[in-house]
């Protein structure tokens, strides 16, 4: 994609406007067809065209000008527009996730430098005493829209940590590097995504929307999946996106048989060869394609074979994203990662040649690599390594198995024990006792004998993080 800071270059085929900058709303406004296309919320929907134009900040958005602003918003839809708005006039943006804790804010505030917030209901007491600002609808017009002036700062927080959160800085450039405008021949696709925008995944695909000539359907973060798939289907997503266990929630819910995606997306988990057959199988002519990003790294690259893991030939291979196996695990290099942490006193995300080690764990068989889990979530089995997300592999290949959680459980022999949950396909197919059986056979027959689950259980659900994975804590 083609898209710079600078005022001489061309931001996605489009001159800048003359200032130091690019703007988010520049590009909005630049863009084709912004007549035909809109946000949707839950609740309500903006026209892009109005938002390019407008303002839902009443009067205010002139004083948030080269401030760093505290986003704290309930509702997705604010935050898009927030986002739009805001990027090139503040100095930087903090996205605060939905399950950010009120306790975590003072921290936040303090090391995020924020002068500014921007709310929906009420400001954080935290910030009570800063400079706030209401986002509502309807958006009004604006007599003249503000400059591009500063190179905004876009902090996200990183997933998966304990402690004060960790924040990680990006630009614009950096977060619609791997983003391709739609051809002006082709329909404007409509990206649907279960991700809150507010999370790398998420902002991901509001930003394929906005730059890529696009519209967006976002969900709630306490929408029911039945509704959220109800307004898909009469919206007539054409992209939807999600994590695998978004998926697999997907393939429970009875209520998918109106959807019929023009493309499908897995991300922010490893998909394993069970969830991307069973989306073959519901969406039989539909491309499914699995991405590898993270918070840190930024986009890394997407597999569209069909196949769980990447082929061996992207490693090594020169281009806008370059990768190299380290110990096991995965790094990337390009200019799609993050400038590196917000927070004082932590190590350089980049390497001394701009490597980011994503401490995903992958393992070569034949000519493909396999992701078998994440550094930090290793169970340790009486000082053997076990990474839960390859038990779940072998688990889910079981045709009667719709999704499964493995964990580790303190032990005092072992230190810890692999256990599992399992939800099934409905109606089962045979007796419980029977699968349970079948699915430790396969256990046994495909794993080392201390990876194989010391219990295994069935469940109606499993439990997911805000963020759309499963939760992994130790029991």
């Amino acid at each position: 994609m083609c898209f710079s800071r600078s005022p001489s270059a061309t931001s996605c085929g489009f001159m800048s406007a003359g200032t130091e900058a690019v703007s988010l709303r520049e590009v909005l406004r630049a863009s084709p067809r912004l007549g035909e296309r809109r946000l949707w919320g839950a609740s309500a929907s903006v026209a892009l065209e109005d938002i390019a134009a407008g303002t839902a900040l009443g009067g205010a958005l002139p004083s948030l000008a080269g401030r760093a602003v505290l986003l704290r918003v309930g509702d997705p839809l604010s935050a898009a527009l927030a986002l739009i708005e805001l990027d090139g006039v503040a100095r930087r943006i903090v996205l605060c996730p939905p399950d950010l804790a009120e306790e975590a804010l003072p921290g936040v505030i303090e090391t995020a430098g924020v002068d500014a917030v921007v709310f929906d209901q009420a400001p954080p007491q935290a910030a009570a005493s800063m400079l706030g600002a209401r986002i509502a609808l309807p958006v009004q017009a604006l007599a003249e829209t503000p400059p591009a002036l500063h190179d905004t700062d876009w902090v996200m927080f990183t997933s998966g940590t304990s402690g004060p959160p960790k924040m990680v800085a990006h630009s614009l450039r950096g977060l619609t590097g791997a983003i391709k405008p739609a051809a002006a021949t082709d329909p404007a696709p409509i990206w649907g995504t279960f991700y809150d925008i507010r999370r790398y995944g998420g902002l991901q695909i509001l930003l394929r929307a906005l730059v890529g000539g696009g519209s967006l359907v976002t969900t709630s973060p306490h929408e029911p999946m039945a509704d959220f798939l109800g307004r898909v289907a009469t919206l007539g997503v054409t992209h939807l996106t999600g994590t695998p266990s978004h998926w697999r929630r997907v393939l429970m819910t009875l209520e998918t048989a109106p959807i019929a995606p023009r493309y499908v997306r897995l991300s922010g988990e490893i998909a394993d060869q069970a969830v991307l057959d069973a989306l073959a199988v519901r969406f039989p002519n539909t491309p499914i394609g699995h991405a590898y990003a993270s918070t840190e790294a930024g986009v890394g690259f997407e597999v569209t074979d069909g196949l769980e893991g990447f082929p061996a030939a992207y490693v090594g291979r020169s281009g806008e994203v370059e990768l190299r196996i380290v110990g096991g695990s995965l790094q990337i290099r390009s200019g799609r990662t993050s400038a590196g942490y917000v927070n004082p006193g932590l190590a350089d995300l980049h390497d001394d040649e701009g490597f980011v080690d994503t401490g995903d764990m992958v393992e070569l068989r034949g000519a493909r690599y396999h992701f078998v889990g994440r550094r930090g979530g290793i169970i340790n089995v009486g000082g053997l390594k076990v990474h839960p997300e390859e038990i779940e592999a072998v688990i889910n290949s079981h045709p009667a198995v719709r999704m499964s959680l493995v964990r580790g459980r303190r032990n005092p022999f072992t230190g810890a024990i692999a256990i599992a949950e399992v939800v099934l396909n409905q109606p089962t197919p045979a007796p419980e006792a029977t699968l349970k059986a079948e699915i430790m056979d396969i256990c046994r027959r495909e794993l080392a004998p201390f990876k194989v689950p010391a219990s295994l259980k069935f469940a109606p659900a499993l439990a997911m993080t805000a963020g759309g994975k499963l939760e992994r804590a130790i029991v």
